[in-house]
């Protein structure tokens, strides 16, 4: 399809020139977020806030035109007369505000809401609309009767209460029954003028009365009542665990923190309260906060087994898997010892597997290189052979951050429907 754009350029500017600023000022958006989601925690990731960006190359390009001769007089002049000689000022070097002059700014700053960050931080990392769509997913609340009210819509009038209250009052007011003034009205055909005069004043009586006496007053209706209650939702734990031996550089570890962040922000819109456990691990384990998790320095070798039987005796300790959903996401560059692997196999196939709903094994690797074409590690030749044995167990290598959003997409397609739902 071949389209010509006819449209005319505004005065002064170029719609080329205008879409080329738009996709830089995105750009720079995008770079700002980015920025402030790499300095945040992995639960402040779904909170707005200020974000600066640039002022360098914010402004939109324009013709305007240098010099020339104008003779024109514009309206409101008194100072000058057609035909003086003006000089031209003299320009500052830079274009801008010498050093101390005037009032400068070289940031524009401005604040995003949570929805905002968070669509801008998932378009910046290209995840497809359909999982973003997934993520904005919000808790509904469901209607539970409670009780009758004397007031509400007609859609929701009780009428078996309303037609129970009204035969209470009318009973209670003693209105009269249409059958005995019936019976009245049939004996005046038989009876002489006396009984007559008796029986007519009864029947205005009567008829009276019931005049007074509605069959159904307003003081007898009730309307169904019903009230919000929120959907019962199951709670989630996620376990972060992760290699931090001396073979982990900062490239890996924000992979994993961004990994981390996805199932995070999926999690929560899915559960309402969701626990965070950090574990790292060289050749030993221990449970620790998040910033310790991903800057505190450790040294050591790499025993994945000790992570592993940690996270087990924290299950049995605080999240019990008749109560709690378990999630699990293990970050590492592959490396484990040989003398490991059996110890290791074991306590996710009889330990961790059957407790979880859903494990993930994330081996992260240098930027420059697909993930496919990295070579298999000792731990992921372990985790594929139980896989293999029809282990749930998930796993995806990644080098690069534009690899994060399709892994985790990919992770999450085919098991959506089952594991999240509450």
């Amino acid at each position: 399809m071949h389209i010509v754009d006819r449209r005319l350029n505004p005065q002064g500017k170029s719609l080329e020139n205008r879409q080329r600023f738009l996709r830089r000022a995105k750009n720079l958006v995008q770079g700002a977020v980015k920025k402030a989601s790499q300095d945040r925690d992995i639960k402040d990731v779904l909170e707005g806030g200020e974000v600066s960006i640039p002022l360098d190359g914010m402004n939109e390009p324009r013709f305007h035109t240098e010099g020339g001769v104008r003779d024109r007089v514009l309206p409101g002049n008194k100072k000058f007369v057609e035909g003086d000689i003006l000089q031209r000022p003299q320009s500052k070097g830079g274009g801008g505000n010498g050093a101390g002059e005037g009032d400068g700014e070289d940031a524009f700053r401005f604040v995003l809401s949570r929805d905002e960050f968070v669509d801008i931080f998932l378009d910046d990392l290209e995840l497809p609309d359909l999982s973003k769509r997934k993520l904005a997913e919000v808790e509904n609340e469901g209607l539970r009767r409670a009780g009758y009210t004397t007031s509400g819509s007609p859609a929701n009038i009780s009428v078996s209460r309303t037609v129970r209250r009204a035969m209470a009052r009318r009973v209670a007011l003693q209105r009269p029954r249409p059958e005995a003034i019936a019976e009245l009205e049939a004996e005046l055909e038989h009876c002489n003028d006396e009984r007559r005069s008796v029986l007519l004043a009864e029947i205005e009586r009567l008829q009276s009365k019931i005049k007074r006496i509605p069959f159904i007053d307003p003081i007898d209706i009730r309307y169904r009542r019903f009230e919000t209650v929120p959907k019962p939702v199951a709670q989630a734990v996620m376990f972060c665990l992760m290699d931090v031996s001396g073979s982990m550089s900062e490239h890996m570890k924000d992979l994993a923190k961004r990994f981390y962040m996805l199932l995070y922000v999926f999690l929560t819109r899915r559960y309402k309260k969701v626990e965070i456990v950090f574990i790292r691990h060289t050749d030993r384990a221990e449970e620790v906060d998040e910033q310790t998790f991903f800057h505190g320095p450790a040294s050591g070798g790499t025993l994945v087994s000790s992570a592993l039987e940690t996270m087990h005796e924290i299950v049995q300790s605080r999240f019990r898997p008749a109560d709690w959903n378990i999630y699990a996401a293990q970050a590492s560059d592959g490396d484990n010892s040989y003398a490991d692997s059996d110890r290791t196999g074991a306590l996710l196939r009889d330990a961790i597997l059957p407790a979880s709903q859903f494990f993930a094994y994330l081996e992260v690797g240098e930027s420059g290189g697909h993930p496919f074409e990295m070579s298999e590690s000792s731990l992921w030749t372990l985790y594929q052979r139980l896989r293999n044995e029809g282990e749930p167990l998930s796993m995806r290598k990644v080098n690069d951050r534009s690899e994060i959003f399709p892994v985790f997409h990919d992770l999450f397609q085919r098991r959506t429907g089952k594991e999240v739902a509450p």
